[in-house]
Order: structure tokens, then C-alpha cells, then sequence
């Protein structure tokens, strides 16, 4: 079983962007000082839900900060970038750090991020699939041209090529958020592991991994990669002695943060959206994930990867707001709960 963290740089009410930011890089570090597995950064613009506009950046900056641990976008929003662009950086990263880089896409959002990037609703609704296809392109083929949709130019070597200087490792991974039954079957057919989201429990996962074993099976997939595919569960993570204590911690600190961030979304076409109740969406994610004693929060893991058949796992840590609290809650997840796993 492969542990890592969950880092949204979130802003809590009352904290500067400085200080969210400084938080993450070192819950990051501290990861890493645990024995965590890997860290996956979340990207957001515009929000204080998460102050990352660059997930790709920040992992820039923490894979040289560290020298074991395995970093990781949750997700880097491709209908706002340039799939050659963000292939480019992805490659980078790869080269540079030895392959300790994956690289986490995702559709985002309506939000008005597609109107300041200038890419549209469209890129958002419709765009998705060929931008997916371009960017792997990018990092499997040694030349790229395209002809299709948005993204026409003529064949151009990749530069730099990032299968080049690791013998056997084609290129970063690349995995695929997914939310729905369609971007489930997007992914499985072009064999690509999921990041699946905090927001499902475990049975929905199980249903959510099986239809991507279906879709792989009938796309062609090798046997090995349907079963062998490493998708990635993200949940909460909040390490106590008694688990009163640990559900306490998060009612106090996260629906402030999520009601201050999660109405900050702006709609790029004026749709209407609702917004979850953050009092009930606090609770109901210290019931779905690893939120009580070191014991408890083992077991719950061991039965998420039992029922699910997953074996990676993107923990949000930083649920508290407190920088010391949240170095503490990674020290107890490394030094508490990891044994218990084997």
C-alpha cells in the first residue's frame, strides 16, 4: 500500500495566501521526513478554496526540495493549458528528478478561469478528450504533429524527450481525475489510471474501478494493465487519540474553509450551482475516510483498498488550518498509522 498526502494549499478564514502556501510546502517536506509515499498538489485560480494556481510549478519546487518522495499533480486543469505546454514541464520534471514526477489531469470546472485563459466553454465541455490525447502524445512519441479541433501545427520533435535518460520508463505517468461514467471510460480506454475523488465512499470507488476494468477489457487493454492499473483514492486524514477528538478538529476548522472557498466559484456562462452544506460535507468525509485513532485510521485504509482493490492513496492533511498541527498529523500518519500496513 503506497500513503501520500493530499495538498490543496487551502486559505482558512483569517490566514494570507503566504501563510496557506507556506503550510503546504511544508506538510510537503514533512511527507517526506515521515516516510509518506507521495505528495499531490491541487490547483485552483482564483479561489481561496486552494491558493495553488500552478500545481505543476509547486511540484517543480518541492521535487527539489525533497530527494525520495514521489510528487505528483491532483490535478494539473488541462482545458486551461496547452497540452504540449504542460508535456513539456511534465517531461522536465520527469528528466530532472529521476522520475519521481506524475503528472494528475482533470476537466476542472465551468468556472471563468476559461474565459481569463482565453480556451472557452468549450475546451471545458467538448475539448477535454483531445487535449488528453495530444499531452500523452506528447510524452510517449519522440514527434507531434496535430490536425484536429483546437491544436493544428505541423510535426515538431519533442524536446525534451522524456523517455530519453530513464532505460524502461516511457515517460511520467499520467492519471486522469474522474467523476462521471464517461471520464471513466475515457480513461480506461487509453489505460490510464484514475484519481478518484474525496467526495465518494467506498462503494461508489469499487463500482467506479470495476467499470474501468469493463471499458479497459473491451478497448483492448493488455490484461496486465486492467488489473495492474494503480488508481489513486484521495480522502481526508485526521490522526487523534480518541476519534471524538479528531472529528472535532475538523468540524472546528473546515466548513469555514470550505464555505469561504467554495462560494468564491464564479460560473464562466452565469449557470446556476449549488454548493454542499459545509457542515454536513465536514461530516460526511470523517465518516467516509481515516479520521480517529492511528488504529481506526489503518483499518479504514486496509478496508477502502479491500473493498476497492486500490492501493494508493492522496490523504488531505491539512484539515485543521494549523501549520503545527497539520506537521503533526503527517509525524502520527508516518510514525502511527503506516506500520499498521505493512
Amino acid at each position: 500500500m503506497h500513503v501520500g498526502s493530499f495538498v490543496l494549499a487551502a486559505q482558512f478564514p483569517g490566514q494570507g495566501h503566504g501563510e496557506a502556501l507556506h503550510r503546504a510546502v511544508r506538510s510537503a517536506e514533512a511527507a517526506e521526513e515521515a516516510g509518506l509515499d507521495s505528495v499531490w498538489l491541487a490547483e485552483h485560480h482564483f479561489v481561496p478554496y486552494g491558493t495553488c494556481p500552478s500545481a505543476v510549478t509547486l511540484a517543480a519546487y518541492l521535487l527539489g526540495r525533497t530527494s525520495r518522495i514521489r510528487v505528483g499533480t491532483a490535478v494539473s486543469v488541462l482545458p486551461t493549458a496547452h497540452p504540449v505546454a504542460l508535456g513539456e514541464q511534465a517531461a522536465l520534471l520527469h528528466l530532472t528528478s529521476g522520475g519521481r514526477f506524475s503528472l494528475g489531469v482533470g476537466r476542472g470546472g465551468p468556472w471563468v478561469d476559461l474565459e481569463v485563459f482565453g480556451s472557452g466553454l468549450d475546451a471545458y465541455e467538448k475539448g477535454f478528450p483531445e487535449s488528453l490525447d495530444l499531452l500523452v502524445r506528447w510524452l510517449r512519441e519522440p514527434a507531434v504533429a496535430s490536425d484536429s479541433g483546437r491544436f493544428r501545427f505541423r510535426e515538431v520533435p519533442v524536446v525534451p524527450r522524456p523517455s530519453e535518460a530513464l532505460s524502461g520508463v516511457p515517460g511520467p505517468e499520467v492519471v486522469v481525475a474522474c467523476t462521471s461514467p464517461a471520464s471513466v471510460r475515457l480513461a480506461a480506454e487509453r489505460g490510464l489510471p484514475m484519481l478518484l475523488g474525496m467526495h465518494v465512499g467506498d462503494e461508489e470507488k469499487a463500482e467506479m474501478v470495476a467499470l474501468w476494468r469493463q471499458c479497459a477489457r473491451v478497448a483492448g487493454r493488455p490484461a496486465d494493465e486492467v488489473y495492474g492499473a494503480a488508481h489513486v483514492s484521495a480522502g481526508v486524514c485526521q490522526i487523534a487519540d480518541r476519534r471524538t477528538d479528531a472529528v472535532e478538529t475538523l468540524v472546528k476548522a473546515m466548513p469555514g474553509w470550505l464555505k469561504h472557498g467554495l462560494e468564491a466559484h464564479v460560473t464562466v456562462d452565469g449557470r446556476a450551482r449549488s454548493m454542499r452544506d459545509p457542515l454536513a460535507y465536514t461530516e460526511l468525509l470523517c465518516g467516509l475516510h481515516p479520521v480517529g485513532t492511528p488504529r481506526l485510521c489503518a483499518d479504514r485504509l486496509a478496508a477502502t483498498s479491500e473493498r476497492t482493490g486500490i492501493t494508493r492513496f492522496a490523504l488531505l492533511v491539512e484539515g485543521s488550518g494549523d501549520l503545527a498541527a497539520t506537521e503533526e498529523n503527517v509525524r502520527r500518519l508516518g510514525a502511527e498509522v503506516l506500520p499498521h500496513l505493512g
